[in-house]
């Protein structure tokens, strides 16, 4: 992931920061406990396509 587009990306909800943990292939908003999905290197930011994190997962 392009850091600059990490940084000017945010929650489309709570409009938080992402973070990008390694390896995985999502963008976590911790607020919101929600993990968005990067398809083909084109992160989607839409809620209808983000994971649900559960609470006992840690982030």
């Amino acid at each position: 992931m392009d850091t600059k587009l990490l940084e000017i990306l945010a929650c489309p909800l709570c409009k938080g920061p992402l973070i990008f943990p390694q390896p995985k292939v999502e963008l976590i908003c911790k607020p919101c406990r929600l993990g968005f999905p990067i398809k083909a290197g084109i992160p989607v930011m839409l809620e209808e396509e983000a994971r649900k994190i559960p609470a006992e997962d840690e982030l």
